[in-house]
């Protein structure tokens, strides 16, 4: 930074960056002007390339003013997160960490989308990208890794500040027209469903082909609705890499294989059953006394049902406790921080994931997903679908409907009875 231009000059400030990519039809130029002036500064074009053609990047290089060192640095870490980075470059800045399970002051915050950091002269991919979290490097092994507040050790190499660092935001896909193209967030309950819900089977039977992983998010009104065969089917059909979810749904799944009910609810005609209200409790208490859902299934006691799928299938679950759980099933993780760490590992190589009707897991998931993984979000609340896009994934379309019909039609979609 210097001050070049005449001290009159209310923003003597100066930092000269650059913008590459599609970032005028993903909007991101708007996006970062708005900021400059937004938060006080000014900007002056130096030069601007725009691509003429479809796959054409373009680029940007802005003079950006303001009028206080602080208020340049603001501006500067803000439209940072757009991937504009200064034209100097410099190596980034590493503090080792005084003390586990904590940040060095001043550490360079991820967000989900991916970031590269300077080593000697080299711009390295950090790995793992998850948002809030800081950057751990290996100079040595010229690596970069997104870490956990909690998982911080004594003397890890942590990135503090932002020079060094550049994100490459997840712009518009130039190759798809269709409603994951420019990732909208757009929360409807008066889109059209079918148009979605087809794009949504396209995702997913690429994904069964292997191109891709699929995980599942869902909550206990996939058991409430009447959708557990639905569910089930997709399982038993490979359209199910990953389950995450919590206590609940376990149990009334099971539940509703020991009883026919959920939460005492008859699922064939709809009413109430003599002590029904005891039918989840006792369900977990037999999977308790046997041990495990695995040993369940084992032993011929769990015959049918999504968690059935899982374990026949050998699908990978995390069934992540919470302070209200009845039980719980021995199956959950009643750790927060080691479900958290194990749905982390296991999302690393996802690239679609469908949250159904949760709205705690779908928010907590989120967090833990780059911007390149596609989301959607499906909840007859549209509080919830709007809460996660306002939590930092941007990149989820929401889908405001009830589940049993949205997964009637999406395994149809997908050649289901």
């Amino acid at each position: 930074m210097s001050a070049s231009h005449p001290t009159n000059n209310p923003h003597r400030f100066h930092e000269v960056i650059e913008l590459r990519g599609h970032i005028i039809d993903s909007l991101i130029l708007p996006k970062v002007l708005d900021e400059i002036t937004t938060l006080g500064g000014e900007y002056e074009s130096q030069e601007v390339r725009i691509g003429h053609h479809r796959h054409d990047p373009s680029y940007v290089r802005l003079e950006v003013r303001a009028p206080t060192e602080e208020c340049l640095e603001t501006i500067l870490v803000a439209i940072g997160q757009h991937g504009a980075v200064p034209v100097t470059h410099q190596d980034c800045r590493h503090v080792t960490a005084d003390i586990a399970g904590a940040f060095p002051e001043g550490f360079y915050a991820s967000t989900n989308e991916p970031t590269e950091v300077r080593i000697a002269g080299h711009w390295v991919p950090v790995e793992r990208q998850e948002m809030d979290c800081g950057i751990k490097i290996d100079v040595a092994a010229n690596r970069a890794v997104c870490v956990p507040m909690v998982e911080v050790q004594l003397g890890d190499q942590i990135v503090v500040g932002r020079l060094g660092t550049r994100v490459q935001p997840v712009g518009r896909d130039v190759d798809r027209p269709h409603s994951f193209g420019f990732m909208n967030s757009t929360v409807s309950s008066e889109k059209p469903k079918n148009v979605t819900v087809r794009e949504i089977a396209e995702q997913m039977r690429a994904a069964a082909r292997g191109d891709g992983k699929i995980l599942i998010v869902a909550g206990p009104a996939v058991v409430h609705t009447g959708s557990r065969e639905l569910m089930s089917w997709m399982i038993n059909k490979g359209y199910v890499d990953v389950l995450f979810a919590g206590n609940a749904l376990a149990t009334h799944d099971i539940e509703q294989s020991f009883y026919g009910t959920s939460l005492g609810i008859s699922m064939e005609h709809g009413g109430g059953t003599e002590e029904g209200h005891e039918h989840h409790l006792r369900s977990i208490n037999r999977i308790r006394r046997i041990g495990s859902i695995r040993a369940a299934v084992d032993q011929g006691v769990l015959t049918q049902g999504i968690m059935y799928e899982c374990i026949r299938r050998n699908i990978p679950y995390v069934l992540a406790g919470s302070i209200r759980d009845d039980g719980p099933l021995p199956d959950v993780i009643t750790d927060s921080l080691v479900a958290q760490t194990t749905m982390r590992d296991l999302v690393q190589d996802v690239t679609f994931c469908l949250m159904i009707a949760t709205t705690l897991h779908s928010i907590a998931v989120g967090n833990l997903l780059s911007s390149k993984v596609k989301v959607v979000c499906v909840d007859i609340n549209p509080a919830t679908v709007t809460k996660l896009a306002d939590r930092g994934t941007f990149q989820s379309i929401g889908l405001v409907t009830d589940v049993e019909p949205f997964l009637r039609i999406l395994v149809q979609e997908l050649g289901g009875p």
